[in-house]
């Protein structure tokens, strides 16, 4: 944190009750106020806690508050904010904004802001921070204490230390505070670190895989080096967290069959609303005028065959629900690393006898309802009510195969050209089995019913 604030200095001359007491009540306070009580009660904040406010991940509208604030307030805002949650908030502005607000920084604070700004969005190179301990692989426990308090203050974590080489400044080993405590004072510090290679990530390696990885080796923190080895910064395990957060609600939007959005539901404007859901409606109803075409192809064997009618909503249903079923499987398994694009084949196979088993067990299940209706009195379902019950039954399996394929290949098939599985959404899906499945409960029937019904 770059010290620019002086501590007793405010934004306002009257400090709110909110003023003191737990940082995530104020967030959550003001998250609730409307703009104008939210931007008067920061005015009315000690620099010191308008700083802690603005580092919390949780507070909305930072970049619209920030703006709020006097020019001077706003620079000394950001000077003592962390870096990485700086560079946060100031993605939130248009890049005009962003150079007004720091062009009067300190060159320091200023510079490492912009290289920060400058990574891809969702790149470990966005998440770090700059702020981190590094010190010579030369010095004694004594020396790495001596420095980690003299810094202490301006240092987003402690907990992980980096040992550089003294001639190159590449990164040598990575040691953990307890682990240096334990040292005498005069021992070495490079002598009490696990002797094996830091793990590490570059600037451009994804979010997810970043998240993966602190998963897999239980990190609080990994360093981000260049191709030389130089520590660039640090990412850090609540940035991750907050990182996979947002990574989750986007993929749950996109499900869902919507744009993501990145506001809390409420304050979401009625226009961006619309932009938000109606594009992918549209989408989706324009697919599924294919459904109509469908049924216009078979619209002589419905009209002689008006019972088969009965089942369409059933068989689309459970064509969908599978496919989602898959669909949901498989997005999961992708983001987790489970299973690998190379693994198509393999999932393929599986997904191949699921999907019989499946469409069997249902098949038997609208056989079974067909004939109890009929044998009940409860519908007649005509002199063929066999053939109709084995149409139904056959239609089920197709369908439901079809489904468990589709639904588990699509998410391969868009990370392979490039796009987030993700976007395969459950209603995308459904759509796509809804008109395959008619085509094909029709083809069961014209086969099965042919001579009698058709």
């Amino acid at each position: 944190m770059y010290d620019l604030l002086p501590p007793t200095a405010a934004f306002g001359a009257a400090p709110h009750p909110c003023a003191t007491g737990h940082i995530a009540d104020l967030v959550e306070h003001i998250n609730d106020l409307p703009d104008a009580e939210a931007s008067a009660l920061l005015a009315t904040l000690p620099a010191e806690r308008a700083v802690e406010l603005f580092d919390s991940p949780e507070l909305n509208r930072a970049g619209g508050l920030l703006l709020s604030l006097p020019a001077p307030a706003a620079t000394a805002l950001l000077a003592g904010m962390s870096a990485d949650r700086a560079a946060d908030v100031l993605r939130l502005l248009g890049r005009d904004t962003q150079a007004t607000l720091l062009r009067p920084l300190e060159p320091e604070p200023a510079g490492a802001l912009k290289r920060l700004l400058a990574w891809p969005e969702h790149s470990a190179g966005s998440l770090m921070t700059t702020e981190f301990v590094s010190l010579p692989s030369t010095v004694t426990v004594a020396e790495a204490l001596a420095h980690i308090r003299a810094v202490e203050r301006t240092r987003e974590t402690i907990y992980a230390l980096y040992l550089l080489d003294p001639r190159s400044q590449a990164l040598v080993r990575t040691i953990s505070l307890r682990r240096l405590i334990m040292g005498e004072p005069g021992d070495r510090v490079l002598d009490l670190a696990l002797p094996r290679p830091p793990v590490t990530v570059s600037a451009e390696t994804d979010r997810t895989d970043v998240a993966r990885l602190f998963a897999r080796h239980d990190l609080l923190a990994v360093p981000v080096v260049d191709a030389r080895g130089h520590v660039l910064g640090i990412v850090t395990v609540d940035d991750v967290i907050d990182a996979i957060v947002d990574q989750g609600t986007e993929d749950t939007h996109r499900f869902g069959g919507m744009e993501a959005v990145d506001k809390p539901y409420l304050r979401i404007g009625f226009g961006e609303m619309l932009r938000k859901r109606a594009g992918w409606l549209c989408v989706l109803f324009l697919s599924e005028m294919l459904t109509a075409s469908a049924m216009q192809h078979f619209e002589a064997e419905l009209e002689k065959a008006i019972v088969l009618t009965l089942f369409i909503p059933l068989i689309m249903s459970s064509g969908g629900n599978s496919g989602s079923q898959a669909t949901s499987l498989l997005i999961r398994a992708l983001a987790l690393g489970q299973v690998k694009l190379g693994d198509w084949w393999r999932v393929a196979l599986r997904e191949l006898p699921t999907g019989l088993a499946l469409g069997a067990i249902l098949g038997v299940l609208g056989m079974g309802r067909i004939a109890l209706w009929q044998q009940l009195g409860i519908y007649d379902y005509g002199e063929h009510w066999v053939l109709v019950a084995l149409t139904v039954g056959l239609g089920l399996i197709g369908i439901v195969l079809f489904g468990s394929m589709a639904g588990s290949m699509l998410p391969f098939l868009l990370k392979r050209v490039g796009f987030d599985p993700a976007s395969a959404s459950a209603p995308f899906v459904a759509t796509l089995v809804d008109v395959t499945g008619l085509v094909i409960y029709f083809s069961v029937a014209l086969a099965v019913l042919r001579g009698t019904l058709l």
